[in-house]
């Protein structure tokens, strides 16, 4: 039998001082031009937790609107307004000083040092989170002065952490000379762990499991961790796993750029549904580096700063339940080394050329998740409407196939895609995101089959010119659930098995 999905999770974490300081945009721009109007102007078009929180496209991904309804609202949406709610279904939104104490929660090296005031402060607000335990509150309890902090700064080029831009903490460098374990990189990999740790945490408290029946983890995000021997060696996964109390895990880590978590699930789902394992967890950090990417297009514009949140999810894939959403891995597309590289070849590999395989047409599924990236975000860089641009590929493809007519192309598109809500963290918006609400639809017998389509830029990686895709149907569960037999019901059948006995004895007695 497939293996079905039990649970996704969703979590966002607003950071607009990494903005500013540790985004690759913008640490480039420091080294360029430090003095440019773009680095003297960011701060003014950064956007405060409550908008953060309100972004419509935001309360999408952690669950509290659906993909429906953010299509109702009209674009652009940075200047209209959700509730204004922390906690949704999935997720949450966290604000950047609680993350800041995450990254001193999943630090085992004690690298990370947070002065006084700032520790006690934010152990405070975690001590009331409802994921986390006393261990957060006995790493905050360390106490460090503001000047010990600055003198690791200045003398051991400790990289420094900001809130409300002053300086409140520092991440220093795990070794003075491997430039793999230099500061930023430490800083940039302990924010990804960190998010990565409290998506699994919610998606332990969304499915309910016991930590204990977690058996294997992959992390899919688009960090690496290592040291100069092995610059990606690894591992995330078990490294989260740790700090989630996952302790009868393991794990390994799977990269693919945008592509990577697709290429996760389907490992993961193999896996279940050969038997290595009963409950794998799918998990992803976020990215620090992709941290206002775009946004010197946003304030040519005259744009807030959109990238301004970390964001990671996890998902449980498990043995066939007879109720859950399977995962069919025999409807697979690949976008092999062969295939090329124009539109219509990518788009036929991961959609219409595994489908026909299975005897079905591109109309027979109900709802195709690609990258679901936001236009809020993409239009102003110049990049168009992503999620919009993938789905008329599939629709004019169907066209080309004689499966719809030409005129029927915007229905298609409409009935078929989504408004995108994502945030532009590359592995994050590729097709994940769609999982939970997916999941809620097929349920509710609104839907009977999904696909989820990945795809990645290989060539970023300048070892080969090739980028990458990779597919996979999520489809209604095909079986019936079995009848658990609790334990009284089988004293109570021991018990009339006993009385028939008893009976049947007597009779023969008798005669």
């Amino acid at each position: 039998m497939y293996s079905v999905l039990k649970g996704s999770s969703y979590y966002l974490a607003h950071t607009p001082d990494m903005v500013v300081h540790n985004g690759t945009t913008q640490t480039l721009q420091r080294k360029i031009d430090p003095d440019s109007e773009y680095l003297k102007e960011i701060s003014n078009h950064l956007r405060d937790y409550e908008t953060c929180v309100s972004y419509p496209p935001n309360q999408v991904y952690i669950g509290n609107m659906t993909p429906e309804e953010l299509e109702k609202i009209e674009t652009p949406w940075y200047d209209k307004k959700a509730e204004d709610k922390r906690q949704g279904k999935f997720g949450e939104i966290m604000p950047e000083d609680e993350f800041i104490g995450m990254l001193k929660y999943v630090d085992v090296f004690d690298l990370v040092k947070l002065n006084d005031e700032f520790s006690k402060q934010v152990k405070n607000k975690l001590d009331k989170h409802p994921l986390l335990d006393e261990k957060i509150l006995a790493k905050l309890a360390e106490e460090v002065s503001s000047d010990e902090i600055l003198g690791f700064i200045e003398n051991e080029k400790a990289e420094p952490i900001r809130f409300n831009d002053e300086i409140v903490g520092c991440v220093k460098a795990a070794h003075n000379l491997d430039d793999t374990l230099f500061a930023h990189v430490i800083f940039e990999n302990l924010v990804s762990k960190a998010s990565c740790t409290i998506a699994i945490l919610h998606l332990l408290q969304q499915t309910g499991i016991d930590k204990n029946e977690i058996e294997y983890v992959l992390e899919c995000s688009e960090e690496a961790c290592g040291d100069m021997n092995q610059r990606g060696g690894g591992n995330f996964a078990k490294a989260a796993a740790e700090m989630a109390g996952l302790e009868n895990a393991t794990g390994s880590d799977v990269r693919g750029f945008c592509a990577g978590p697709t290429h996760a699930l389907i490992q993961a789902a193999s896996l279940v549904k050969s038997g290595v394992f009963k409950n794998v967890i799918v998990a992803a950090g976020g990215s620090t580096a992709k941290l206002g990417m775009n946004g010197k297009d946003h304030l040519n514009k005259g744009l807030p700063i959109l990238e301004d949140c970390v964001a990671s999810f996890a998902v449980l894939i498990s043995e066939n339940d007879g109720i859950s959403p399977e995962l069919n891995t025999d409807i697979v597309g690949r976008h092999t080394v062969g295939t090329g590289a124009s539109p219509q070849k990518v788009i036929s590999s991961l959609t219409s050329i595994p489908l026909e395989k299975a005897g079905l047409k591109l109309t027979d599924v109900d709802k195709y998740s690609v990258e679901m990236q936001n236009p809020d975000i993409t239009k102003p860089a110049g990049a168009g409407n992503v999620p919009e641009a993938n789905y008329k590929m599939i629709g004019a493809l169907a066209v080309m196939k004689g499966q719809i007519q030409k005129a029927e192309l915007a229905d298609f598109v409409k009935q078929h895609g989504m408004v995108g809500w994502a945030p532009t963290q590359g592995h994050i918006p590729s097709g994940i995101p769609y999982l939970g609400f997916a999941r809620e639809n097929i349920l509710a017998g609104e839907l009977n089959r999904t696909m989820f389509v990945g795809k990645g830029s290989l060539f970023l990686g300048r070892m080969t010119n090739l980028f990458d895709g990779i597919s996979f149907m999520m489809q209604k569960n095909s079986g019936e659930p079995e009848t658990a037999v609790s334990e009284e019901q089988i004293k109570q059948l021991i018990a009339e098995s006993l009385r028939d006995f008893a009976s049947h004895l007597v009779g023969k007695l008798e005669e």
